[in-house]
């Protein structure tokens, strides 16, 4: 097989597929969720269990942000004082995300 095929109409429509098998659970969980909503979110086990999915969810997220990103390309300590400039200007400074990520990649660009 060619890579032309990869971009013929049964990779569209594979891709298509695939976008809403990735979304068709979770949009079907918020439709059967949506009528119970108001009397399920004054439930404490049902707050309880929101919690909880919260902190799984910051937690996977912190891994894969650990594993394959930190761990891979943050070795020297100029990287890590890169890092910490960024946090500082995205948590104390609050300036949005977009300028921080333009500013840091200009600045890399201009020092490389």
């Amino acid at each position: 097989m060619g890579a032309a095929q990869t971009f013929g109409p049964r990779g569209v429509v594979g891709g298509l597929i695939a976008l809403f098998a990735i979304f068709l659970p979770s949009l079907l969980l918020v439709v059967g969720v949506l009528p119970f909503w108001d009397r399920l979110k004054r439930e404490p086990w049902a707050r309880g269990a929101l919690a909880g999915v919260g902190a799984v969810v910051v937690g996977l997220l912190a891994a894969a942000l650990w594993d394959p990103v930190l761990s891979t390309t943050i070795g020297r300590p100029s990287d890590w004082a890169l890092l910490a400039a960024a946090f500082v200007f995205l948590q104390v400074a609050r300036l949005p995300p977009w300028l921080v990520v333009l500013g840091f990649a200009t600045a890399t660009g201009a020092l490389l």
